[in-house]
């Protein structure tokens, strides 16, 4: 048996290390696709049936399939509009997804997987930290409205079709692979200015409280998320689960400072400042997980580690100029 993963935003920081960890697990074969036409929503459909058709067609006896998004340029800052464009996209790709399984080329089980957000989500939470599964989602901006919407989307969509279906409220996430065009990855941004002469902007206070998660931990906890989804309710009894793909550890700006300073050997190079886009982030953000906590009892990238290994790939972006 094997499991047939179709990834979407496969060049992305999550997307690239998902595609690693499909190609490296046994049981699994990553589908061919090529980069999606995401300017034109007729078009984006049209490329998604073509990839999924294909996809399905390959499917043998006992195999099963599941589409991973991990795709999105949207940010804590994007316009609304953005947003839209967005979600339009998400849309059209189902869109393609269902015109394919609609020509009945398949009989076997399939999942989708969906790349939320916690810090979206819970910006808001009332209540004590950490925040779970159970804490009602209270986003502060509408990039976290988008990313319920998206969930929503998602849920409706596999439950409509008889697919499985797993929304992951990821945490901070961060490694080599970060992009910096981003006005996001907190750890990147900080490993670049440890290595520059330009320093880092943190418009928060230095006891902001995160959870961060390592690339590599969080696309082998996806990987576990839906092949947990696809079989272990049972074959053929759709399973739909929101999770939070977390570290489960509350670490400061402070911190992460330090650790940079003492793996670097250097004083940090940071420049506190204000900012009004600080109201839409949350002081305390602590998250724990109470769905499927067995999949959370793994060994993850030590902090000191990952904040090593992002450093070690910003030095070398930087001796090419690509940083």
């Amino acid at each position: 048996m094997t499991t047939h993963a179709w990834v979407v935003g496969g060049r992305g920081l999550l997307g690239s290390a998902v595609t690693r960890a499909v190609r490296e697990r046994s049981g699994w074969t990553l589908a061919a696709s090529e980069p999606l036409p995401w300017g034109d929503a007729g078009e984006l459909a049209l490329a998604s049936e073509d990839i999924a058709l294909e996809l399905l067609a390959g499917l043998e006896d006992g195999d099963d399939w599941c589409l991973l998004w991990c795709a999105g340029r949207a940010v804590t800052s994007s316009s609304d509009a953005d947003l839209d464009d967005e979600l339009d996209q998400f849309a059209s790709v189902l869109a393609g997804l269902q015109l394919a399984l609609d020509a009945g080329q398949h009989s076997r089980p399939g999942s989708l997987f969906y790349a939320s957000s916690a810090g979206g989500v819970y910006g808001g939470a009332v209540g004590r930290p950490p925040f779970d599964e159970t804490t009602p989602p209270r986003p502060l901006s509408g990039y976290g409205r988008f990313k319920l919407d998206a969930e929503r989307i998602a849920t409706a969509f596999a439950e409509r079709l008889g697919l499985s279906s797993v929304n992951g409220r990821i945490a901070n996430l961060y490694g080599p692979g970060q992009s910096l065009d981003k006005m996001q990855g907190l750890i990147s941004h900080l490993a670049r200015a440890q290595l520059s002469p330009a320093p880092a902007s943190v418009y928060v206070s230095l006891d902001t409280l995160r959870d961060y998660i390592y690339v590599d931990d969080c696309a082998d906890l996806v990987l576990d998320c839906v092949a947990r989804s696809l079989h272990g309710a049972g074959l053929g009894t759709p399973t739909a689960v929101t999770k939070n793909l977390i570290s489960g550890q509350g670490v400061t700006i402070a911190a992460l400072i330090a650790q940079l300073k003492t793996i670097s050997k250097r004083n940090a190079n940071v420049m506190l400042g204000s900012s009004a886009a600080a109201a839409l982030q949350a002081h305390d953000l602590r998250l724990a997980s109470v769905v499927w906590p067995d999949l959370d009892a793994r060994d993850l990238t030590p902090l000191a580690v990952g904040i090593h290994n992002t450093l070690d790939e910003m030095r070398g972006l930087m001796q090419r100029g690509g940083a």
